[in-house]
């Protein structure tokens, strides 16, 4: 597939600094084979899946229709229920071992591990010329995503990330709605969202337990620094620990994010700021409030967004009735806008309402903008056609890369306390080099 078929918006804006620094954070595997992707034609995929316990689970079972050729998962015990449906797939504990031993084999790769091993799954499988499909965030350092962006253009790869809502009609919607001006110029937007769901805040490494003999140890940690295990750290409640996960931001900013970035075209903010509640060195904070500051662009002015997680709601908007609440659930966002303000139902821009109420009939008096948009094929069947020659995936790396390395340099914020500046560029924060150390991390060779 030629490269312009396989370039999405947002390509321009990244530069060349990534790909040239992947010798910095290479593997200690031996020798990988590099190649670039081929189109698969005529045929199902033969897909290889990691991390299929928990989410791995949906995830295997959205692109079962093709041809599911191996499956990997460090404790074979809770993947039990995978292995059962897919009798045929060959069993790994080690992806590595995996790519390697079945490369003739493997067309395409899913990757639903932990955050902290997004990076190398993808990027050993990226550069042997294997699609991929990963789930959000698509990495655990802002080096890791702008690499693997710059990765998947130089081999020429299918990509896509796990952010459903990017494929669903509340995004659609909005583009339409935008287009129509529905609220004017948008100048402010807050998100919010009832993350974390699991243990955060001021947590010491906890004390050391034995592993259960289904689960490898050392094989979740992976590129992680040596810890002794402890059942705090896993499954799902890995999101708190900084070592392992991205903490709320990085859990749900992604799929919360998208549909602003996207109708937006936030692009890349000048500095940020961050209140959060209690946290340590090792765990995510209890809860956060991060200030985004966004340039002005040749299509809009600035704009300011404010994440607000551990059910720290934004201020009351004085355009909402009395007695209306605000959207519960999940999350909910607001645009103020020159024109009105805009309130979306949960996480991925579900029913837009301009408030108040009588001035959404003033505005749909007419009939509300048309809609314009085709749906979908599916999040996950983009990805497949894709893989097969057909349009790259809307959620692809060149838009997914750079979202969310905008999602986690509020994490550098969250994790000091305090305002950074952010040069795109360079990848780095020229006022605080501590938090220019956070952009990148040493691993651990195992």
């Amino acid at each position: 597939m030629s490269m312009d078929r396989r370039r999405f918006i947002g390509t321009a804006g990244l530069g060349a600094v990534a790909y040239a620094a992947l010798p910095n954070i290479e593997w200690a595997w031996g020798d990988i084979p590099s190649r670039t992707g081929t189109i698969i034609e005529g045929r199902k995929l033969n897909i290889a899946c990691i991390g299929v316990g928990g989410k791995g689970n949906s995830d295997v079972a959205a692109v079962a229709g093709e041809n599911i050729v191996a499956l990997c998962d460090v404790d074979f015990e809770r993947a039990k229920g995978t292995f059962e449906k897919y009798p045929q797939a060959k069993r790994y504990k080690d992806f590595r071992r995996m790519l390697m031993e079945m490369d003739d084999q493997i067309d395409a790769v899913t990757i639903s591990t932990p955050d902290h091993m997004h990076f190398p799954a993808a990027m050993m499988a990226i550069k042997m010329g294997k699609h991929v499909f990963v789930q959000k965030p698509l990495a655990h350092t802002i080096e890791e995503a702008r690499s693997l962006t710059e990765a998947a253009r130089k081999h020429q790869v299918a990509t896509h990330m796990g952010i459903q809502g990017h494929s669903g009609t509340g995004i659609r919607r909005l583009r339409e709605w935008y287009a129509a001006r529905a609220v004017g110029e948008v100048h402010e937007v807050h998100i919010y969202t009832n993350r974390p769901i699991w243990p955060q805040g001021d947590r010491p490494l906890q004390p050391a337990q034995a592993a259960p003999t289904h689960l490898d140890w050392n094989l979740w940690q992976g590129v992680a620094q040596e810890r002794a295990y402890n059942r705090a750290y896993l499954p799902f409640a890995w999101r708190g620990w900084w070592e392992y996960g991205c903490g709320a931001l990085g859990d749900i900013g992604c799929h919360a994010m998208d549909c602003h970035f996207d109708v937006l075209k936030l692009g890349r903010p000048t500095s940020v700021d961050a209140v959060t509640g209690p946290k340590s060195e090792w765990s995510c904070p209890a809860w956060s409030i991060i200030t985004y500051q966004f340039p002005a662009t040749a299509e809009r002015g600035p704009i300011k967004l404010v994440w607000h997680d551990g059910k720290k709601q934004p201020p009351r908007p004085p355009e909402l009735e009395e007695g209306r609440n605000l959207p519960g659930g999940d999350g909910g966002a607001f645009w103020y806008g020159s024109e009105g303000t805009l309130m979306f139902n949960g996480i991925y821009c579900q029913s837009i309402r301009i408030i108040p109420e009588a001035k959404m009939r003033e505005f749909g008096k007419n009939g509300l903008p048309e809609k314009t948009e085709k749906p979908s094929i599916g999040h996950y069947k983009e990805w497949i056609e894709a893989c097969k020659g057909g349009a790259p995936a809307g959620a692809n790396f060149d838009y997914a890369g750079p979202l969310t390395e905008m999602v986690l340099i509020g994490n550098l914020a969250a994790r000091l306390g305090r305002r950074i500046e952010w040069d795109a560029k360079r990848m780095e924060c020229p006022n605080d080099p501590e938090a220019t150390a956070l952009v990148r991390k040493q691993y651990r060779k195992y």
